[in-house]
């Protein structure tokens, strides 16, 4: 019986060659993915404590007042319903307990109407990722533009123009603007409606009339807050040798810029758009009250004029879930924007 050697057989060889871009890629891909895991599980654990915390400061009893709207609230009475609940026992246990059933979708019941919160969110929802998105959208078009006519245009009429409206943009907040914009569009010319809210799937074009508004006075600020950072940062790339060279070699004007300069310029303003994410988030709180939507924000506000500590618990964990996932794929994109890293 012969001994064959295999140490240079095919296999060995097809085993030895060096991977291929694209399993580079996926590698690379996987290794993101669970290092921003990483990172999400342990800032979404600690904020969802710091959320469930909220209901034992307030102070309110849930028992109490479960049972207050029965008149049944006797001290044995509370006292079961709160072993029950699971009230009695620590904090960290009952903390863990919510947790693992909201990872599952359940929040709990409203205190007050008994229903599925997580229904309720779902039925709101809608509106927020509208006019958040649709703002966001606005704000990323109207703020690129504007930073990037400033900065190729810097000095002249269009770049003074572009820095006094974002002066007196950054004053107004964005309730003042959407007053402004009902008083203008609504009740002024009756182009657009100034409050409700229609689904898109009763009708597309009166679901856009009815948050084009909201979403053009969530977006100013995160507008101008791109517009300003995009100009500082292209001023900044159009002066660097590279980009100078490239326009002495006597490629045309469009490609140094979007080839060249604006890439590298994007980076700074990206990472504003981060930072908005929140003020999007909150900004629409004051949306949804100037045009009267019924969103996630006065859901929130109406759950907690009335202390219903469940309904408050998970739109704030649902809401600062989004912040934290949206401040992740921002860093990701900006990884993606700078050379060298394989994608």
């Amino acid at each position: 019986m012969s001994i064959v050697d295999i140490s240079t057989g095919p296999g060995l060889e097809l085993a030895a060659r060096p991977a291929g871009p694209r399993a580079r890629r996926s590698v690379a891909v996987a290794r993101r993915v669970g290092a921003g895991l990483a990172v999400l599980i342990p800032i979404v654990a600690i904020s969802s404590f710091i959320i469930y915390s909220l209901g034992a400061i307030s102070g309110n009893n849930p028992a109490a007042t479960i049972l207050g709207q029965t008149g049944n609230a006797t001290p044995a009475a509370i006292a079961r319903l709160d072993r029950a609940l699971g009230l009695d026992q620590p904090l960290v246990v009952q903390w863990l307990h919510w947790l693992f059933r909201a990872v599952q979708g359940d929040f709990g019941r409203s205190y007050f109407t008994q229903i599925p919160v997580a229904q309720s969110i779902a039925q709101r929802f809608p509106v927020d990722l509208s006019i958040v998105g649709l703002a966001a959208l606005i704000a990323i078009v109207a703020g690129g533009a504007a930073g990037i006519l400033a900065a190729t245009r810097r000095g002249g009429i269009i770049d003074q123009a572009v820095t006094f409206v974002c002066s007196v943009l950054s004053t107004l907040p964005a309730f003042v603007v959407g007053i402004a914009l009902v008083v203008i569009f609504a009740m002024g010319a009756r182009l657009l409606p100034g409050n409700g809210y229609v689904s898109p799937n009763a009708s597309v074009p009166e679901w856009l009339e009815h948050i084009i508004l909201p979403s053009l006075a969530l977006s100013a600020q995160v507008a101008v807050d791109i517009a300003r950072q995009l100009r500082t940062s292209l001023v900044a790339v159009l002066d660097e040798n590279y980009v100078v060279g490239a326009t002495v070699r006597g490629l045309p004007r469009r490609r140094v810029l979007t080839r060249h300069a604006l890439r590298n310029a994007l980076g700074p303003a990206i990472t504003v758009l981060g930072y908005d994410v929140p003020l999007l988030i909150t900004g629409a709180v004051a949306a949804e009250a100037v045009f009267s939507l019924p969103g996630l924000g006065q859901l929130v506000l109406q759950s907690a004029q009335t202390r219903d500590i469940p309904v408050v618990q998970g739109v704030l964990l649902v809401t600062s879930t989004l912040v934290i996932v949206s401040n992740l794929v921002v860093n990701e994109v900006l990884r993606w924007l700078r050379p060298g890293d394989d994608r």
